[in-house]
């Protein structure tokens, strides 16, 4: 599982919008967001650079932690 610090996620929300981000590219993904850390752990087929596009495509700043 690679982990990722996601700056600006505050509420639910953030953490539906990241995870559904993920999912979108990859159904079988695993999304494990951690919103007192501000960081998401996943487990995909997608490469680093990819879920760092979603994540950002989102409004939120990622990078791998």
């Amino acid at each position: 599982m690679q982990v990722f610090s996601v700056e600006g996620m505050t509420c639910g929300h953030c953490v539906r919008a990241v995870t559904q981000a993920v999912h979108s590219q990859d159904p079988a993904a695993s999304v494990n967001v951690n919103l007192a850390a501000k960081e998401v752990g996943v487990e995909s087929r997608l490469s680093d650079e990819q879920v760092i596009a979603l994540i950002t495509e989102e409004g939120y700043s990622a990078k791998l932690a």
